[in-house]
């Protein structure tokens, strides 16, 4: 998975189709740039119960739009380590302190930036966004994104064991994930 990870790159806002894609090809779309962190698929039926809900808003002539593709990149991120209810307070953090689309585009970086560290690709964390942005909702992002990456390491470093025969192997001790903690 770390040659995954290094090529691993989510679009940025502005590369987000806005032409409007039906159900069926926003989630193929999404699900193609998240196939290779292995556990954080969408299905179609999970992005109709997220309309209903209220955490994107209803497609217009049954088309999802750049902003509701964005969102449903974080939801399919965020939903391994937060509750959908704690997703929405962290959009509203979002919202109120950043337009969408440097609110996604800081997910983005951040979540390849922590990636790229955690699987020792790279020593040390690159500073999302300006250094002088220490908001609240920048801080709880990089936390979130911090969960989903140990989440995925753990599933990776699990998925080599399964397939060498298990556990009671000797495997390469591969270097040791990164805890980083907000500051």
């Amino acid at each position: 998975m770390p040659a995954c990870i290094e090529q691993f790159r989510l679009p940025r806002f502005r590369e987000i189709p806005d032409v409007g894609l039906y159900l069926d090809q926003t989630v193929k779309y999404v699900n193609r740039y998240l196939t290779p962190l292995g556990c954080l698929e969408i299905t179609s039926s999970m992005v109709s119960n997220y309309v209903k809900k209220g955490y994107i808003t209803n497609p217009v002539r049954k088309q999802y739009d750049a902003d509701q593709i964005a969102y449903l990149f974080f939801i399919s991120v965020a939903k391994s380590v937060l509750t959908m209810e704690n997703i929405g307070r962290l959009f509203d953090m979002q919202k109120a302190t950043y337009t969408a689309q440097i609110a996604y585009d800081y997910f983005c970086m951040e979540l390849e930036n922590m990636l790229q560290y955690t699987f020792g690709l790279k020593d040390t964390l690159d500073e999302v966004g300006t250094p002088e942005d220490r908001s609240e909702a920048k801080i709880m992002l990089r936390s979130t994104i911090t969960a989903v990456t140990h989440i995925i390491y753990l599933s990776s470093r699990f998925d080599t064991m399964n397939a060498a025969g298990g556990a009671d192997e000797e495997q390469p001790a591969p270097e040791e994930p990164r805890l980083t903690l907000p500051e």
